[in-house]
């Protein structure tokens, strides 16, 4: 009888555990009041918490739909916001039987003034693209977290370095001293990956800074003081694909929540089957659906939960850290109307914002494809204002390694430019000659600096939206062939072990220095160049490797000179009458050097000289 007993007892305490609820998240964390959007999904996850009842009391705000999905750990709850609604917190009730067993607080907070209204990046601004982990150690007490086993090892390439948050914000003022006006991070979000997580793009928690990097509060800091120093701050996301880490992945919502296969099967990177007018829907399914490695499962956004909960993600992290703009990893990976509705709903919110996509492809017109407002003929619009310009990247990579011909040297950048037909606003193309994915633009020590003095100038005084990658003030080296992490070294300076410091004059050697000189004279003219804004832009055939051009508004014009020969030359001016015979004379911003005379033009080898006319 007492082993009965026993039993009994024993079934009642499992039964009991099985149907008992916990609350372990809830996401967003937090709202606002005030959005256009007045519609809020919040997810919700602890053990059997489906099997709760849901109430929500509060002045203008409305449970109008509990939704459950296959595992029985997961809620999703839909509220109504008022128009009119207050701040404040509400509590959330889950009952069983009718009996409360959770209670869970929620905030909705005030919106900051104007936040609806700020303006994102634009042809006016620089973005210095940095690495968290490879820029500076501003905090040798995040270096190593309890339960995050990727560990610190300077002298391993694809091991954690230290850098972080901090570190940033201590060298904020070398960053504005240089003259850049906007820094694109690479992902801080945590990656608590067993091994090379240092990267930061297999995420594990959307809504989590990585503790080795910092806090959520400490990235808030520094977006507020980068604004105070005239810096605006543009957000890394990546929505194709998380890390296998990820809390989710344990526990799935529901099968459809990855994009699911038999065995690991990989994307075929082929992102023209999303647009080719022949493609099969075999490769269009491979391109969109495969996983881009077996540690990054690929999201499924045709879950409408899933592509809420994104949505929403990008929405938070620019309201709560007040951002100026969202850098889209692998724009074109995920299911593409969903990525439009995703950048619409960004836009809907915040009128003047800006996103860029990566949209690493070969050709113009396939990255004119991904603009807003591209004349496509599927119909389809990106809705996404800047995308990344591969092209002009790869044709200013071997410009200045060759002598002209029909279609190479200085040519290359000509015939590039002469696809701008093709984009929507050819204004808002994110340019650049490298960046963390790709070898470095000065890819080896021996390159001549006058190689690199060429391809700054070009960069920040054509059509676009400049994009630079750390340590190429200081000529920082490094050939993809050799692996990723070469391309990803430390900031000389950023570790206080460290022999030399680049952040200072002192510790730059004299070729650094005057690299480092040019191009900080080039990025702080630029800040008020209108003409390099918003400007016109009219080039010439490039000649006996002499490339011209003119930007030009109703303010300003400016003549940009780039000679790619090894010997000095004189440079017959007549050719560009058509914008210099409304001129004088001018001063070349680079030397401070008036001239008076444009008949002939003085050029040495490999040099530049840009001519502000008057």
């Amino acid at each position: 009888m007492k082993t009965k007993t026993a039993l009994f007892l024993l079934f009642v305490f499992l039964m009991k555990i099985s149907t008992s609820q916990t609350l372990s998240r809830v996401e967003p964390p937090n709202w606002w009041v005030g959005m256009e959007n007045r519609e809020l999904q919040l997810l919700v996850y602890g053990t059997n918490i489906s099997k709760t009842e849901v109430e929500i009391s509060f002045p203008g705000v409305k449970l109008t739909a509990v939704d459950k999905v296959e595992n029985p750990n997961y809620l999703f709850l839909n509220l109504l916001i008022d128009k009119d609604a207050a701040p404040g917190k509400f509590d959330i009730l889950f009952k069983t039987k009718g009996r409360e067993t959770i209670k869970y607080s929620y905030s909705l907070l005030a919106r900051r003034e104007g936040s609806a209204q700020r303006k994102g990046f634009d042809a006016s601004d620089v973005m210095y693209l940095l690495f968290p982990d490879r820029f500076a150690n501003g905090n040798q007490s995040n270096d190593v977290i309890e339960g995050m086993p990727d560990k610190l090892d300077r002298k391993d390439l694809y091991a954690r370095h230290g850098g972080d948050i901090q570190g940033i914000i201590n060298h904020l003022d070398y960053i504005k001293e240089l003259g850049f006006t906007a820094i694109w991070v690479n992902p801080l979000l945590e990656s608590n990956q067993p091994s090379q997580s240092y990267h930061g793009y297999a995420i594990t928690d959307l809504y989590r800074i990585d503790p080795r990097h910092g806090s959520n509060e400490l990235y808030k800091s520094f977006v507020s003081e980068s604004h105070s120093k005239g810096i605006k701050i543009v957000k890394d996301m990546i929505f194709n694909h998380v890390g296998d880490k990820h809390w989710w992945i344990s526990d799935l919502p529901s099968h459809d929540w990855l994009n699911q296969w038999p065995e690991f099967t990989r994307t075929n990177y082929r992102i023209p089957a999303t647009f080719d007018p022949h493609a099969s829907q075999a490769d269009k399914k491979l391109m969109e659906d495969g996983w881009f490695d077996t540690h990054m499962p690929d999201l499924n956004q045709r879950n409408p939960y899933l592509a809420k909960y994104l949505i929403q993600n990008s929405i938070w992290w620019v309201e709560y850290a007040n951002l100026d703009g969202i850098r889209m990893d692998t724009h074109p990976y995920p299911e593409k109307n969903f990525m439009a509705n995703w950048v619409n709903a960004v836009m809907t919110e915040y009128p003047n914002f800006n996103v860029v996509a990566e949209t690493w492809i070969n050709y113009p017109a396939w990255t004119a494809y991904w603009q807003k407002g591209a004349n496509n003929r599927d119909g389809f619009d990106s809705g996404v204002p800047t995308v990344m310009d591969f092209p002009l990247c790869y044709a200013m990579n071997k410009a200045f390694d060759e002598k002209d011909g029909w279609d190479t040297g200085l040519l290359r950048l000509y015939e590039i430019l002469a696809h701008d037909f093709l984009y929507a606003d050819p204004l808002s193309v994110l340019i650049f000659p490298d960046n963390h994915d790709m070898s470095r633009f000065m890819k080896s020590k021996d390159m001549a600096i006058g190689r690199f003095k060429l391809g700054m100038t070009f960069l920040l005084t054509t059509r676009g939206i400049p994009q630079i990658y750390y340590g190429t003030e200081i000529l920082m080296d490094g050939d993809d062939a050799n692996g990723h992490g070469v391309l990803r070294r430390d900031f000389p300076g950023g570790w206080p072990s460290d022999k030399r410091s680049a952040f200072t004059a002192e510790g730059r050697t004299k070729k650094e220095n005057e690299a480092w000189s040019y191009l900080s004279n080039l990025l702080n003219w630029r800040k008020s160049a209108t003409a390099i804004h918003n400007g016109k832009l009219i080039h010439f055939i490039p000649n006996d490797e002499v490339y011209v051009y003119f930007r030009q508004n109703d303010e300003q014009t400016v003549m940009v000179i780039l000679h790619n020969g090894f010997q000095p030359k004189v440079l017959k001016t007549e050719r560009f009458n058509e914008v210099l015979s409304k001129f004088k004379g001018g001063i070349d911003i680079l030397t401070g050097k008036k001239l008076e005379n444009f008949d002939k033009i003085q050029l040495s080898p490999r040099s530049a000289m840009v001519i502000e006319l008057n």
